[in-house]
């Protein structure tokens, strides 16, 4: 029967194999001239009943496109290894192949997130492009806040209407925290790292985008007390056992008390050089304890649960514990820069 046929025929077109372009040459008359095999079908199926023609019909034109499709397919797959061979000579010295290293950044980001980690804090990569809602508002700025003028803050659109509703590119990773905490019940010990951006002008020491890693802890019973170990501990693993901390007060609308975190300079050790001012000291985050403002705008009770939060930015590390003392070069991919880190994983 011509069904029969038709049957046959697409499993041999299925298992079709050439290994040159004379092959495929040789299966496209077999299959699809005027003499091949589709064609005498063709001719047969003048013969069939009416009631039969339909859906012969359908299956003749499956079996047209299934051989041309694999007899194309066949003819590009020779042609490309033709090709491959015709290059490839393989009487010549083998091509140096040039091994890359991992982006400085990448190294200390990855060097801090293993710290805390170990600490049992877990990760969370929140949006890049975010809301006000978010970013702003459940973390207590007020709405003459600077952070939130276009002189400070890059806007994809704005709500004349309701400024929660402003889209933005996130100035910090804080909004990933507030993310987090609406959707996840104490306790809570949470790192999230990522880009952040900012309307500044581009020069050495500032860029108008970097990266931050920030961390945050609520439970019942958390002190000051316990921050201060956690970052003691940080500290002593990313720069040294004797390196030395002190916090001194400050003030940042998502945490009350709060401080900024030096560390004993490690370049001359605390004794004072260019690097520390001659002071001895280094600023290399913020800290602080959350908000109940915060707490609460994230459903979570301040009358039961306290928490810590703090926040650091990825180059300021990397320039402390690499000596890079331009912001620039970590986004200008100059590889004679780039070189220099290569034993550094």
């Amino acid at each position: 029967m011509l069904t029969d046929k038709i049957d046959e025929l697409l499993k041999e077109v299925s298992a079709l194999s050439a290994k040159n372009a004379e092959d495929v040459e040789q299966l496209r008359l077999k299959y699809l001239s005027k003499k091949g095999e589709i064609n005498a079908i063709i001719a047969d199926f003048r013969n069939v009943a009416k009631e039969e023609k339909r859906e012969l019909g359908i299956k003749i034109n499956e079996l047209k496109k299934a051989a041309t499709d694999k007899i194309n397919a066949l003819r590009e797959q020779v042609e490309t290894t033709e090709t491959a061979s015709e290059s490839l000579d393989l009487t010549r010295t083998a091509y140096p192949v040039d091994l890359g290293t991992r982006h400085p950044l990448t190294l200390v980001r990855n060097e801090i997130i293993d710290i805390f980690q170990r600490m049992g804090f877990t990760l969370y990569n929140g949006p890049e492009v975010d809301d006000d809602k978010h970013v702003f508002t459940m973390l207590n700025f007020a709405a003459d806040h600077p952070a939130r003028d276009m002189q400070d803050t890059f806007f994809i659109s704005q709500n004349p209407n309701d400024v929660t509703k402003n889209v933005l590119l996130r100035s910090h990773t804080s909004g990933d925290e507030a993310h987090y905490m609406e959707t996840h019940e104490p306790p809570i010990r949470v790192l999230c790292p990522g880009r952040v951006y900012r309307n500044e002008a581009i020069s050495a020491r500032a860029h108008c985008f970097f990266h931050q890693v920030e961390g945050l802890y609520v439970d019942k019973g958390v002190s000051f007390t316990d921050l201060k170990q956690v970052l003691l501990t940080f500290a002593r693993e990313m720069f040294g056992a004797d390196t030395k901390i002190r916090l001194r007060p400050s003030f940042f609308p998502f945490t009350e008390p709060s401080a900024e975190m030096d560390i004993s300079c490690s370049i001359c050790g605390g004794k004072g050089c260019y690097f520390c001012k001659h002071t001895g000291w280094v600023e290399i985050l913020g800290c602080g304890m959350v908000d109940p403002h915060d707490l609460a705008a994230c459903n979570i009770d301040p009358e039961v649960y306290t928490g810590y939060a703090f926040g650091m930015g990825v180059e300021r590390i990397a320039n402390l514990k690499y000596g890079v003392n331009d912001l620039r070069l970590f986004s200008e991919n100059d590889t004679r820069f780039l070189e220099e880190f290569q034993s550094a994983y």
